[in-house]
Formats: C-alpha cells, structure tokens, sequence
C-alpha cells in the first residue's frame, strides 16, 4: 500500500534522515520502523490503560451478543464444552 504523507515539518524529516544514515537505512525503511515502533507504543499504551471494562459496558455486550449466539446444544453441554477447553495459557513470544 502506497501512502503520503504531507506537511511534515522540516525538523522532523531532518531527523529522520539523520537516523536513516545512521542506522544505514533507506529513509522510506526508517519511517517504516518509527511507524511501526509508535502504533506498538500507542497500542501498549491503550491497553495498558482500558484493561477494565465497566460492569454496565460488560452487561450490553452479553445482551447483543445474547441474541446472535445460536447453537444446537444445551446449556449444559455448552457450559461442559466452555470448561473443557479452558487452558491455563499459552507460550507466546513478541
């Protein structure tokens, strides 16, 4: 995907390039990597802060998607299905 960007303000671009020689990258790669370093930052950061969700916010999403769930199974072996697969997690790496 092709994406321009305008009035970016000189010093900013200067320091881009700056950083782009250093680190002996094509400043197309070096705005890559700032890019991809600052959504890593500005995602962490979000989660980081709404870990929570409120009591009345959890109630909604259980009430819409109470009325799409549809499943040939009863309650009860929906409930067995939910606690066999439960696992204490899972190796990750980022």
């Amino acid at each position: 995907m092709n994406l321009t960007i305008r009035n970016i303000p000189d010093d900013v671009i200067s320091k881009i390039r700056t950083l782009s020689k250093t680190e002996r990258r094509s400043l197309n790669n070096e705005i890559l990597i700032i890019l991809e370093r600052g959504v890593e930052e500005e995602v962490h950061d979000l989660f980081k802060e709404k870990r929570t969700v409120s009591k009345n916010l959890q109630i909604e999403i259980w009430k819409r998607l109470a009325k799409e769930w549809k499943d040939d199974r009863s309650t009860d072996e929906i409930i067995k299905d939910i606690y066999d697969n439960r696992t204490l997690g899972r190796d990750f790496s980022l």
